[in-house]
This record gives C-alpha cells, sequence and structure tokens, in this order.
C-alpha cells in the first residue's frame, strides 16, 4: 500500500490520499469514526483506485461547522477542487454511505456510488412493517433513550481512567474485527480534542445533537429514486451485538425499509441493490477484501 499524504483542504477538511495512477474514489466513514477507519478497505482498493479518505466535518481533525447535508457535500467539492478531481467515484460506509447517495442525486455525471449500508436509524412507527403500533412506539422509545444516553455520556469530558478505559475498548474491537489494535487506537485518538484543559471525543455533544436529528430526518428512498448516476447499495443482513437488544425493532425496520426500496429499485435502474449474507452494519471492518471486490467490480464494470 502506497504511503498516504495527510492534507488540510478547504474549509478545515482533512484528508489522506493514498496517491496513485487509477481513477479516483472519495472513502468516507461512519458516525463517531473517522478516516482511519476506513484504511484497511483503502488498502485493499488501492491497487486500483486513487483512494482519498476524508475526516467528515466534526470528526476526526476537520472543523465543526454546522452538520447540514448541503455544508457537508460543500466540504467534499472543496476536497474534489483541491486535488484537481474530476468526476470521482464515491464510496461510504454508515453515515457515509448517505452521504454517497446524496453525491450520487446531485453528480448524474459520477461514474459509480456504493452506499455500503447507508441507511438511516429507525426513527417513526410508519417505518416499522409488521409490528403493532403500540409495540413500535415502545421500541422506537428504548432506542432513543439509548443514543440519548450515548449523547449525555459524550457531554463530559474524559477522565484519564475513563480515557484509558475506551482505548480497552477499542483495543477489543480490534480483536473482534481482526484490526491491528494499534491502528484502532490511532482511530480513537484521532477523534480526541483538548478544550478548556479537559479531553473531549469527538463529534462534540452539539454536533452529534444536530447529525442525529439530520439522519433520523432524512428519507433516503427517494434520492434512491432520483439517482441518475449507478449506485450501489449494499446492506447488511445480520445484528451487531449491540442491536440484539432491539432485534424485532430492526427487523420489523428492514422489512419496511427493503419494500420500499424494492419500489425504488423498479422504477429507476440506475439503482443496484445488494444484500451481504452473514455481514453486520460493521461489514467494512469485518470483510473489507469483499467490500473492496464489491466495490471495484462495480465501478469498473461496463455496465455501471
Amino acid at each position: 500500500m502506497p504511503r498516504p499524504e495527510d492534507l488540510v483542504l478547504g474549509e478545515d477538511v482533512a484528508v489522506r490520499d493514498f496517491g496513485g495512477t487509477g481513477a479516483p474514489l472519495l472513502l468516507l466513514h461512519g458516525a463517531g469514526a473517522n478516516l482511519v477507519s476506513m484504511q484497511p478497505l483503502a488498502g485493499e482498493l488501492s491497487p486500483r483506485f486513487r483512494v482519498i479518505t476524508v475526516d467528515l466535518r466534526g470528526h476526526g481533525r476537520s472543523g465543526n461547522g454546522p452538520w447540514e447535508w448541503e455544508a457537508v457535500l460543500g466540504d467534499l467539492e472543496a476536497v474534489c477542487d483541491g486535488l484537481g478531481l474530476n468526476e470521482p467515484a464515491v464510496a461510504g460506509w454508515s453515515l457515509g454511505g448517505m452521504i454517497a447517495a446524496l453525491w450520487a442525486e446531485r453528480h448524474p455525471a459520477c461514474p459509480a456510488a456504493v452506499s455500503i449500508d447507508g441507511t438511516p436509524p429507525p426513527a417513526r412507527p410508519d417505518q416499522l412493517a409488521g409490528i403493532g403500533p403500540a409495540s413500535a412506539l415502545a421500541d422506537l422509545e428504548r432506542l432513543h433513550a439509548a443514543f440519548s444516553a450515548m449523547r449525555d455520556s459524550m457531554a463530559k469530558p474524559l477522565t484519564p481512567s475513563g480515557l484509558e478505559a475506551a482505548l480497552d475498548q477499542q483495543r477489543a474491537m480490534a480483536r473482534r474485527y481482526g484490526i491491528p489494535e494499534d491502528m484502532a487506537a490511532e482511530g480513537f485518538r484521532r477523534n480526541l480534542t483538548t478544550r478548556d484543559g479537559h479531553t473531549w471525543a469527538r463529534p462534540l455533544p452539539d454536533v452529534l445533537a444536530t447529525l442525529q436529528k439530520a439522519m433520523a430526518d432524512l428519507d433516503i428512498v427517494p434520492v434512491y429514486r432520483q439517482v441518475k448516476c449507478p449506485l450501489l447499495l449494499a446492506l447488511a443482513t445480520d445484528d451487531l451485538p449491540e442491536q440484539q437488544p432491539f432485534r424485532e425493532l430492526y427487523a420489523a425496520y428492514r422489512r419496511g425499509f427493503e419494500g420500499r426500496l424494492a419500489e425504488a429499485s423498479d422504477a429507476n435502474p440506475c439503482l443496484r441493490v445488494t444484500r451481504v449474507a452473514g455481514a453486520t452494519h460493521a461489514m467494512v471492518a469485518e470483510r473489507p477484501g469483499e467490500i473492496a471486490r464489491l466495490i471495484t467490480y462495480f465501478a469498473t464494470s461496463p455496465a455501471a
């Protein structure tokens, strides 16, 4: 893998450019992560593409700014201008997958866009299929309480013992997925910031609150119906361990989402959908080689 080059472009957007002579590919991480989380996948893709990973605003070493979809897309435009990229392909995981779809909607000349399980979280009872209204509301309230608890925990600075515990948690997760522990530690530290003599984890609480609301308010299916460039949506089939307490909720959400997705796919020949059997939402960490092959085949296929 070529030695990556770190740069800051546009209005304080941090990127890592892997170089190479292949076609350009923007690679976008998920919420709460940063460009380091995409490094295993970037390594798999680098032989065929010039891979550019990005710290999305509010993450890593990029600036904060308001979390607005148009502003985030503007950040990516600045990256393309700064690096001289003419209509790169774009692939993103989770939050990055949502952004990839929005980019595809805005850029009909984009050669290919890939959303890796880039679906917004469950937010409303009407999104759930095969579950009663009372159960739907109760399960959504539990899920929203879990999200609120996560946001509240991030609203406090990290103590020295909390910092070490969080690092241990990252190392344990790295062992689960077979990722180098030093890479996981690098990614965790990249999201740390010091303010008023205290250490905080990014995204900071105000950014996280607006980000969560933006995802909850985003109806991504109309975007799928409207894209005019090749867009691949790769969906997980299994729950993460953290999703197990909400397995009925997520199953109902998948049923409702996939019903609408089938209609969008029938209406738009630019949209293709694949399900990665046995994969969870963490498929980028679980199977970087398989996901890289999926992206490469789609982005280089004449049919795309």
